[in-house]
């Protein structure tokens, strides 16, 4: 019955699912999640600080701390198991927080990971989350583990945007005993942006995993509907003043030298230079100036299979990019963005386009955020030099509104590309007391010079509602024919989305080995076309059980409906091609992993049912086994099984890391993967040393080969060593 339902679904029915949420909705209980004290203050030290994660020190004993710490899980509102105390220190260039682990078990700490911006959700763990402009919306996020293993992230949205490729210049120190383990952080000013003179008005949070327990004690925000990185529930942190003197000049010149060698065998040795200049304008406005710009130690790309019409979508991973990505945001959502930094340096086969020089501002003034970047391409082959230019501008109205503009450009010889548009957002992480709910929206339109149609629209409308119990989402999504946004991505066009998606997650207490249940009522994509406003594709999700088990373990029964209408034949595969027509067809899938605390993790995947006017079996598998903090193994496995009238094939995708880290600050990969649609083995070897906070050397080592017809023929291979220096005037 469910099924048949899915398929009826239309637009002007979506008024029935939001009487089922409403029902659940006002059938939810609001709880504090205030604790007292919510205040730390800082002291100012005169003496110098050891930096060692030594915490015996007198200027430590001395200090005040807070110990009021609260589970969020696994028993919400109860006192955390294990103790935990925080003090903060300062001086004239650095803050200094102080981090007492106590455990009466120390030897069952989990700490397996050791390198730069480690998967910290594996390992014990604290965070902190300071927000220096004290507007419950942005904040930068610390993260260490017992090993002192360092991770980082830029928040944004009051934690609706993480971008966790910021890398910050900052320390921490870690010490273990018989007593727990203990942390000192040291977090220099020059990293932070915040306002200029007098007090300052900074909140922060704290947060412990213990993951033996999968618990997680927070000392602000411990309600079941928070996270830390909701800096809008953290606390408050006073005693800082005289912290004017930030403005900074950083330099981070590159030297890079190597190798490479082609399926001809023959050998040219390659080398460049270039980098960035980094100047405050003010405490929280920062230019960039980049020249030169190189990318050679960034990791592969991960493989996908796409058997649909659509374009696939590849996550930037070049840390220029990544650094101020938050500014940039717009609201029109994943499938159609006005600006998509990979199109900026890459062809359209993912070669590399040389980036002659570039320039951005990204910053705060007062409650303004705005990010500008133009960014000049040199010509290569058939591609003509180009220009990349974005100006993003937000405005806070209040503190849970805001408004903001985007203008992107394009600009080759003979060609101008623009998009510009507008957005709001609603959101209150305080809804009936401790409920997060946002609405926006969004309005862009695109101009081509030579499109006879020259202009477009596109526009999008959204509410959430992202709770523990209940969670809910509808979305309006609309790209017009002719809206082009050449500097952006666009996974489909013309089309008109509508979205609804519910998900229940009950907690039993009497059923003492099952930690959550989760249930999905409904979860539904509905695309039809902008021009002819019949069906382009549909897919829905029932979920009649799903659950983690207090252990860690995790399943998932999922059942789908799907439909796709070709307006065209559609070559799925060589010499594939699957007719005209519109297809509905179901699948059911299971999906199952072990708790990934424990040193050897798995999970599987498998999706089997009809495909078009045939059927379809996919099957996929993930192992990952960390023997101890020093190496990590992991390997996934996909094949998709398709048998259709036209024609059956599989497609195998496999791929391997091995990480491995000797510290904190040396550290490597070696990256392998292939598939038989390609027939192509691809290796990247990294290796990577940080003598010091904000200074890199890598050694990287690229290769491709052919496996047609089972040989394995060499492609290509580069070496190269590239050493990022940083120097602060």
């Amino acid at each position: 019955m469910i099924i048949h339902l899915f398929r009826m679904v239309k637009p002007g029915s979506l008024h029935n699912f939001f009487i089922i949420f409403l029902f659940l909705f006002l059938a939810e209980r609001a709880g504090a999640q205030i604790s007292m004290p919510d205040t730390l203050k800082a002291v100012y030290e005169t003496e110098p600080l050891k930096f060692n994660g030594n915490l015996n020190a007198a200027a430590w004993r001395h200090a005040k701390g807070v110990t009021n710490f609260t589970q969020r899980e696994p028993d919400v509102g109860q006192p955390a198991s294990e103790k935990t105390k925080v003090k903060v220190l300062y001086d004239k260039k650095n803050l200094y927080i102080g981090v007492w682990c106590y455990d009466n078990e120390p030897g069952k700490i989990i700490a397996r990971q050791l390198k730069r911006d480690f998967n910290y959700s594996t390992d014990d763990n604290f965070k902190i989350i300071i927000d220096t402009y004290g507007n419950g919306r942005t904040g930068y996020l610390f993260v260490t583990n017992p090993n002192g293993a360092r991770s980082d992230a830029m928040i944004s949205g009051n934690g609706q945007s993480r971008n966790v490729s910021w890398n910050g210049v900052w320390n921490v120190k870690t010490q273990r005993n018989d007593s727990g383990w203990f942390a000192e952080f040291k977090i220099p000013f020059s990293t932070l942006m915040f306002k200029k003179g007098g007090k300052q008005n900074w909140r922060i949070n704290f947060e412990r995993n213990i993951r033996r327990k999968q618990e997680t004690d927070d000392w602000q925000g411990w309600s079941r509907n928070s996270n830390i990185t909701q800096v809008s529930r953290a606390g408050y942190l006073t005693g800082l003043t005289g912290l004017s003197k930030t403005s900074m000049i950083e330099m981070k010149p590159y030297l890079i030298g190597g190798i490479a060698k082609n399926n001809n065998l023959k050998i040219k040795k390659t080398g460049n230079t270039g980098g960035d200049l980094n100047y405050l304008i003010t405490p929280t406005l920062k230019l960039n100036l980049t020249v030169n710009t190189d990318f050679a130690q960034v990791e592969s790309d991960q493989m996908q299979v796409n058997l649909t019409r659509f374009s696939l979508y590849y996550p930037e991973k070049r840390e220029f990019f990544l650094e101020g990505a938050n500014y940039f945001k717009f609201g029109l959502g994943y499938s159609t963005q006005p600006f998509y930094s990979r199109r900026i340096g890459l062809a359209p086969d993912n070669t590399i386009v040389p980036i002659i020089a570039g320039g951005r501002i990204m910053g705060r003034v007062g409650k303004t955020s705005v990010g500008a970047m133009s960014i000049q391409t040199s010509k290569k082959d058939s591609i003509p030099t180009t220009n990349f230019s974005v100006v993003r501008w937000k405005q806070d109205l209040s503190e849970d509104i805001t408004v903001g503009i985007i203008a992107v450009s394009k600009m080759q010889p003979g060609e101008e590309n623009y998009v510009y548009g507008t957005d709001f957002a609603y959101y209150n992480s305080h809804f009936k007391g401790n409920k997060n709910i946002s609405i926006g929206g969004a309005v862009a339109q695109s101009y081509t010079s030579d499109y006879s149609h020259k202009s477009g629209l596109a526009s999008r409308i959204y509410f959430t509602y992202p709770n523990d119990l209940i969670d809910f989402s509808a979305i309006w999504d609309r790209s017009g024919q002719y809206f082009n946004a050449e500097a952006g991505f666009q996974r489909r066009r013309a089309y008109q989305m509508f979205n609804a998606d519910l998900r229940i997650s009950p907690r039993f207490k009497k059923v003492s080995w099952m930690r959550q249940f989760f249930f999905k009522p409904f979860d539904f994509n509905y695309y039809i076309d902008d021009v002819t406003h019949k069906l382009q594709s549909f897919w829905s999700e029932f979920r009649p059980l799903g659950f983690r088990l207090k252990s860690g373990e995790k399943f998932e029964f999922n059942i789908q409906r799907k439909a796709e209408n070709l307006t065209k034949n559609f070559e799925i595969h060589p010499g594939v091609i699957i007719p005209t027509g519109e297809y509905w067809f179901t699948d059911w899938e299971l999906q199952f992993s072990t708790f990934d605390g424990r040193k050897l993790y798995a999970g599987v995947f498998v999706n089997w049912g009809g495909f078009y006017n045939g059927k379809q079996i996919v099957m996929a598998g993930e192992m990952s086994w960390q023997p101890n903090q020093y190496v990590n193994f992991n390997a996934q496995y996909e094949k998709h099984h398709i048998l259709l009238p036209e024609g059956d094939f599989i497609v195998h995708l496999i791929s391997s890391h091995i990480n491995f880290a000797m510290s904190p600050d040396l550290f490597g990969s070696v990256f392998g993967q292939w598939n038989n649609d390609e027939d192509e083995v691809l290796l990247n070897f990294r290796l990577n040393w940080i003598p010091k906070p904000g200074t890199n050397l890598y050694f990287v080592v690229n290769q491709g080969y052919d496996t047609h017809n089972n040989n394995f023929i060499s492609l290509y291979t580069t070496v190269q060593l590239k050493l990022i220096w940083r120097f602060v005037l």
